[in-house]
């Protein structure tokens, strides 16, 4: 019998280590889209849309019904994700700022622990990626047509829709550029359905015929709260423009898109102009429009995850892949009139999420405990049996995938939001919410609200001077402080100098 020379016997030996290596550790394939609201989820019990492939997350795996986000604003939560650290902890407030990539971030620890690591689609943090081996991402918000993906080797045009070159970008890397002898971390984030809600080609038509069935709180006004509320710029009847109804057409299309968008819109804008509509006919009206633009531009995201999620099941790879999918924060459809983001108020404050990982999660559990996209990083840490580092000021959650409860998980979140005054009026505010209260402080004008969730789930009635929720008030202060103090959150925002070094004072 002949044997295998050293060297040979050697590289063999090296090379089932690797594979056995990336066996032990789990695969993360992080989904996150932009402004999905839970309201638009069928597993979450969506009465205007169907969404049977990111329903498959929550079917085989687990569904979290209180994930709430630290501050409801794009880029600033994606901050928060990488870095598992608060807005004023990581510099990233608002839409303004810049994120300073220098920054210690889940991605850095797993490409540290041997994972091969990649971004594709929105990233929307200014700065370029770091901590990603492979990252080909839109240009700020980017565009849902014919996008330029930035790059370590420079710009990239594609002709087609977003979406679509999203996840064709994500299935490339996944079949044919990484390195199937590593645990991999893909990050992949949707434009969709962000404003201004510009459906793909496919599906012009959907909904067409069709009345999606309004809110209840569509016209809300705004009585029994704090000023704010009402003093906004957010609102479906007076600050929509004619590119958010599609009275005129995007920018930026080919002739052939261009044909197509015309002639799904020409003959609904000529019906809508001619009804002449007023008052309360024409919010209903732009409800409508918005409503379906939304739907159409979600639907695309679910059918492309469920190509991603075909892939990994052909492949082999689903078994040992955690799957998770969420949204950068929630949105409003139509609730208090509003569309956007930003507030406090439960939907845009609570998220999506939904975790599948066969391994581990048992197949179509839900889970109520508080969670925060605060805790994504040292969760996904954990799964890969990463230490994670002190300044992180989330928790893993990585018993409760298991079935499991942590005794001493949080009762209470802390939440801050600052960006003011543009776009949309929203007052700064922070605030604490437990199971069933919600106290929150407009800061600038010193205004609070206090809300009953157990009765009054669409907080329409602060109860913050009703004298016999004083004893709850005073508690929830008292919270409120121990929550700013724990998270260090005297007002102060990080600095920090070229080198990336936290500035002194």
């Amino acid at each position: 019998m002949k044997h295998a020379p050293p060297a040979v016997a050697l590289l063999a030996a090296l090379l089932l280590c690797g594979v056995a290596a990336a066996a032990d550790k789990p695969n993360i394939l992080f989904i996150m889209s932009d402004d999905h609201a839970y309201n638009a989820l069928s597993c979450y019990g969506s009465k205007i849309n169907k969404t049977p492939n990111l329903d498959r997350i929550a079917k085989e795996g687990m569904r979290f019904e209180n994930c709430m986000v630290t501050n409801s604003i794009c880029g600033p939560c994606r901050a928060v994700i990488l870095t598992g650290k608060f807005s004023h902890k990581n510099g990233f407030i608002d839409n303004h700022s810049r994120f300073n990539g220098k920054q210690l971030t889940y991605p850095k620890l797993l490409q540290k622990a041997g994972y091969q690591t990649a971004v594709v689609g929105k990233w929307h943090l200014v700065s370029d990626p770091t901590g990603f081996d492979y990252w080909e991402v839109l240009q700020g918000q980017g565009p849902y047509y014919n996008p330029k993906m930035l790059s370590k080797d420079g710009p990239h045009k594609y002709t087609g829709y977003t979406t679509d070159i999203i996840t064709d970008l994500a299935l490339n890397w996944l079949k044919e550029s990484r390195d199937p002898n590593k645990p991999f971390l893909l990050v992949y984030q949707h434009k969709a359905p962000h404003r201004n809600w510009q459906p793909g080609p496919k599906y012009l038509d959907m909904y067409d015929g069709e009345t999606i069935p309004e809110p209840g709180t569509l016209f809300d006004d705004y009585e029994n709260r704090a000023s704010p509320a009402a003093d906004q710029e957010m609102t479906i009847a007076n600050h929509m423009n004619a590119s958010d109804l599609k009275l005129t057409p995007p920018g930026g299309l080919t002739k052939e898109q261009l044909a197509k968008w015309n002639a799904a819109y020409e003959p609904k804008n000529k019906a809508f102009k001619e009804a002449d509509l007023k008052g309360e006919d024409l919010v209903r009206w732009k409800y409508q429009r918005y409503i379906k633009d939304y739907l159409r531009c979600v639907a695309s995201v679910d059918d492309n995850v469920g190509r991603v999620l075909d892939y990994l099941d052909e492949s082999g790879l689903a078994e040992n892949t955690i799957v998770v999918y969420t949204s950068d924060q929630s949105f409003y459809l139509g609730e208090h009139g509003w569309y956007d983001k930003r507030w406090m108020y439960e939907e845009s404050f609570r998220t999506p999420l939904m975790i599948r990982w066969p391994e581990k999660i048992k197949a179509g559990t839900t889970n109520d405990a508080l969670v925060m996209n605060l805790d994504f990083a040292e969760t996904f840490l954990a799964a890969a049996g990463v230490a994670i580092p002190d300044e992180m000021q989330g928790r893993s959650f990585l018993p409760m995938l298991e079935g499991k409860e942590i005794p001493d998980w949080r009762k209470t979140v802390y939440y801050h939001y600052y960006e003011y005054p543009r776009p949309h009026r929203v007052a700064p505010h922070y605030g604490v919410r437990s199971d069933r209260y919600k106290l929150i402080h407009f800061y600038k004008t010193d205004e609070w609200e206090l809300f009953d969730l157990e009765k009054d789930p669409n907080e329409l009635k602060s109860v913050y001077d009703d004298s016999e929720y004083s004893q709850i008030k005073n508690e929830l202060k008292g919270e409120l402080k121990r929550l700013r103090d724990k998270y260090e959150d005297d007002g102060a925002v990080v600095q920090f100098d070229k080198e990336g070094n936290v500035k002194a004072g």
